[in-house]
């Protein structure tokens, strides 16, 4: 116990001093890098708030809040750990679902256990990563779709789980086979829980993409500015201001199935594909900055959401 208090009040004791001197000297230059950054966008405000204004819708959150209608909601995520021993690796993906606060008069409920979890032994494989974030991802799909509630919080953007099977089906016949025969069966079903989130159809029901990071700059490319949208749009926007809905994508040919996805699912299925392609390409993006002591959010939604001012 002694050992490891004076280990945890002393970290960097065994470390040259020079080195912690010389990488705190980096740290140095990269805070006034920061600065300069922030301050830049900071002086050029109002000439970006003109800018966006000119090309895009930005408005109160109150002009689309009508009646005092407070939806049930819950959020899906997901996590993966691969531990690599000298002989094999263990393999553990999980997914859970949090519920949010229920107005005491809801009457729905969803019976235990809202999580998904699988752990498995595996040999040694480069392709392991591309397998499990892959089951993660059809985890997190098969929660959300199950979920009874009125909003149903992803993390991360709705584009990301045909990247996740596109990677993992590309290689396929290099997988662990475990993994590798989970995918094949599973892939039917995710697919079909993914298309039920891109097209959101259900009246009661909305699916939202909530990326903690993206490098998309669909904003700041068309007002020809160099800064990433997110950060632009944290010293750009008021607060309670929303901009948008905006286009997710431009363009048909960024999104697609490689073949060993296709020819994994039934032919009565095979038309889900094109249907999840056209969703992708509909898909709408919302900023929103709710507090000054919030970031500004990048909302991702289905059209049919987006285009319904009641949803």
């Amino acid at each position: 116990m002694e050992v490891m208090d004076y280990y945890s009040e002393k970290p960097f004791k065994d470390l040259p001093q020079s080195l912690v001197g010389d990488m705190l000297t980096h740290y140095r230059g990269l805070t006034q890098e920061l600065i300069n950054y922030f301050n830049k966008i900071q002086k050029e405000r109002e000439n970006i708030r003109s800018l966006l204004k000119n090309n895009y819708y930005i408005r109160r959150d109150s002009s689309v809040i009508g009646s005092r209608v407070y939806p049930t909601a819950c959020g899906v995520d997901g996590a993966n750990i691969i531990e690599r021993l000298h002989t094999i690796d263990i393999v553990s993906i999980a997914s859970v679902a949090v519920e949010g606060l229920t107005p005491p008069t809801e009457k729905r409920w969803w019976p235990e256990p809202h999580h998904l979890c699988e752990i498995r032994r595996v040999d040694h494989n480069p392709t392991t990563n591309l397998a499990v974030r892959a089951i993660m991802s059809a985890m997190e799909l098969e929660l959300a779709t199950k979920a009874p509630h009125d909003v149903v919080f992803i993390d991360g953007s709705l584009g990301t789980p045909l990247i996740y099977f596109n990677q993992a089906f590309s290689k396929l016949d290099e997988l662990p086979g475990d993994l590798s025969k989970m995918l094949s069966e599973d892939i039917e079903e995710a697919l079909t829980n993914y298309e039920e989130v891109l097209l959101s159809t259900k009246s009661d029901k909305i699916y939202v993409g909530i990326p903690k990071y993206t490098s998309r700059n669909e904003i700041t490319t068309r007002i020809g500015l160099e800064y990433e949208d997110r950060a632009l749009l944290l010293f750009a926007l008021n607060d309670g201001e929303i901009l948008g809905p905006i286009d997710f994508v431009s363009g048909n040919d960024y999104w697609h199935f490689v073949a060993n996805i296709t020819q994994n699912i039934s032919k009565d299925k095979q038309k889900i594909t094109e249907s999840i392609i056209g969703a992708i390409n509909r898909l709408k993006v919302i900023y929103y900055k709710p507090y000054s002591h919030m970031p500004t959010m990048r909302i991702e939604v289905p059209s049919a959401v987006a285009e319904n001012a009641n949803r």
